[in-house]
């Protein structure tokens, strides 16, 4: 597997010749901007994927290109074997759902699912069936006729799903799909999002901003800045495995520390960084060599805090509590080293069990396991 295959998770379903989804170096300029700089993605039936970047990344032009609403500059984007790229998005077997819903407020909540049946002209008696398959899969049979301001955020949300579903679409395609839904509202609905998903059998390609919501909706998730994939992986690999230090920085918390390789055998190497009394080992090897520059990623939760100095040789370092966030059944530390860097470490509470928890300006010391960073060329 070369580098651009680990990046992007094109071999992941290496045993599938042809993909349900295939995105083929697709560009997109407007003028002297590039949107979306030649990326390359393959998507499986029935999979829940994830677009996660921040605003301006070029996730949502992808999206748009997909639907029909944009024309790439360059590349192609095949469905199932077809061609798409130059059909124009009546054409295409393909619903997108937007965060506002674009639900008609004048039509009743079945007549807002009928819409796009009818305008494909199905029977009469196959419109009815489908709409009621629809409102009970979406559990809102009662409200059908209801108009949409009769119903609550959530309650929309769902109409809007129903509608993209009913006409069967060979792909879903969600534009922040929770965005206009409150923070407590958005963590019940997105399993049960999930869920209805999964029941029709439907790809999916979801367009989001939130971390969270792409962790707990999508079997993978590619992260996009400045229009280009930097990685494509599950939601633990991304976390656990960052491939450069934009995915480690913007999904969750990380520590990162700059330094260079002092130590580098087949079994272990070890890192210099010069925030640190002693260089880090890592329990394993990597592509590298001798005085190479690197950074070390460490998350918050593989740092322990005690008040009592580490056995180990390496990774560890004394320092002082500057901060504490108290969250209940755990508390984010930040401890100032000697060198000035603050390092944050996640402590459950019942670490604390046989001894108080250190307090403001007290002295502890820090540590974490051989195989806890991740070490970053990029």
């Amino acid at each position: 597997m070369n580098l651009a295959e680990q990046q992007l998770g094109l071999s992941q379903h290496a045993g599938n010749a042809h993909p349900y989804l295939q995105i083929v170096d697709i560009e997109k300029k407007f003028g002297d901007h590039t949107a979306v700089d030649h990326v390359n993605l393959n998507i499986e039936r029935n999979e829940i994927f994830a677009l996660l970047g921040s605003s301006g990344c070029g996730k949502s032009t992808l999206l748009r290109m997909l639907a029909g609403m944009e024309k790439p500059s360059a590349g192609r984007i095949i469905l199932d074997g077809e061609d798409i790229t130059d059909l124009p998005p009546y054409h295409r077997p393909i619903n997108m759902m937007f965060q506002s819903y674009a639900l008609f407020p004048h039509m009743s909540v079945a007549q807002n699912i009928a819409f796009g049946l009818k305008q494909d002209r199905l029977p009469r008696a196959d419109i009815d069936a489908r709409v009621e398959r629809m409102l009970e899969l979406v559990q809102m049979t009662k409200y059908a006729h209801r108009k949409p301001y009769q119903l609550s955020g959530g309650q929309q949300q769902r109409i809007a799903l129903a509608r993209s579903l009913a006409k069967r679409p060979k792909l879903l395609l969600l534009d922040e799909p929770l965005g206009a839904l409150d923070k407590k509202l958005r963590q019940q609905t997105q399993l049960e999002l999930v869920s209805m998903i999964e029941q029709v059998g439907v790809t999916c390609i979801m367009v989001t901003h939130d971390q969270e919501e792409a962790m707990t909706m999508a079997g993978r998730i590619g992260i996009m800045s400045e229009g280009q994939l930097l990685q494509v992986a599950s939601p633990g690999d991304i976390y656990e495995h960052p491939n450069c230090r934009f995915t480690a920085e913007f999904i969750g918390e990380t520590n990162l520390f700059g330094g260079h390789v002092v130590e580098d055998e087949a079994d272990h190497v070890c890192i210099q960084a010069a925030e640190l009394p002693r260089p880090v080992r890592i329990g394993h090897g990597i592509t590298g060599t001798l005085g190479m520059p690197v950074w070390l990623s460490l998350r918050p939760e593989r740092v322990a805090v005690s008040r009592q100095q580490p056995t180990q040789q390496h990774n560890w370092a004394a320092g002082t509590v500057s901060d504490i966030a108290y969250l209940g059944s755990f508390s984010i530390f930040h401890v100032r080293l000697e060198s000035g860097k603050v390092i944050k470490a996640s402590v459950p509470a019942s670490h604390w069990r046989d001894e108080a928890a250190p307090g403001w300006n007290q002295p502890v010391f820090v540590s974490w396991a051989d195989n806890d960073a991740v070490v970053l060329t990029q």
